[in-house]
């Protein structure tokens, strides 16, 4: 790793690179499992309205810092391990994030990366509770091995990968209240995604992997009924983008 100066340094020069797409940096690091990030910036890269995935991270030529949120439009931080330590590796970008989302920056946190939009520990970019699913009354799924889940996505019956995946509540579930929208919810009723804001900007949740590839459908009864789509990510994007 270079000094921080020549890292900021770098990440300003990658993000001026000329490109049409608008720029999503995406964290890939310590805090991140294995794949995890560049399922994420494929996830980007194939939306209706594709963007650039720039990776980032204390070992990427591109770190968290205001120069470089300043040149993207989204920042994604990826699923990992468990939340206690990957707080501990991304603690020093929370001022950074809180700050960048407040002005109009987009935040996406899938599974770990829901658990980090929390505010203790986490970012605190996200207005109420974040929680383990399998820990929630009724829960379908009582364990942290890998799984498929079903889920209610705007109220129609879908499944998703699944591996100890966050659930998400505001006071009273109103989400109206708080200027949210809940997109998907668990068999027990609690919310699997969900679109909030933060001062003028936006932030997407989601506990489930709607990023997943047929890569991570190789273990013993990991299939998926409905196939491997990318429609509900992609929903994900779009409706946290929406103005």
């Amino acid at each position: 790793m270079g000094a921080a100066g020549a890292t900021a340094a770098l990440g300003v020069s990658r993000i001026e690179q000329p490109d049409e797409r608008p720029v999503a940096l995406v964290y890939r690091g310590p805090a991140a499992c294995s794949g995890c990030a560049e399922s994420v910036a494929n996830l980007l890269e194939s939306a209706p309205n594709p963007m650039r995935a720039v990776y980032c991270g204390p070992n990427e030529d591109v770190d968290v810092t205001p120069d470089t949120l300043a040149g993207a439009l989204v920042y994604a931080q990826p699923g990992g391990g468990v939340v206690g330590p990957a707080w501990q590796r991304t603690r020093s970008y929370a001022p950074h994030l809180r700050e960048w989302v407040s002005a109009g920056g987009n935040y996406l946190g899938f599974c770990l990366g829901g658990y980090l939009a929390a505010n203790d520990p986490g970012y605190d970019l996200f207005p109420g509770r974040v929680r383990q699913y399998i820990a929630t009354d009724g829960a379908t799924i009582d364990d942290t091995a890998d799984t498929i889940v079903a889920v209610r996505w705007r109220d129609r019956p879908r499944h998703m990968f699944f591996q100890d995946g966050a659930a998400f509540s505001v006071p009273g579930d109103d989400w109206a209240a708080v200027g949210g929208t809940a997109l998907a919810r668990y068999p027990n009723d609690v919310v699997a995604a969900a679109v909030t804001p933060y001062g003028s900007g936006r932030v997407g949740v989601v506990g489930p992997h709607p990023e997943t590839d047929e890569t991570w459908y190789r273990g013993p009864g990991l299939t998926n009924p409905d196939g491997i789509r990318f429609d509900l990510g992609h929903d994900l994007i779009a409706t946290t983008l929406a103005r």
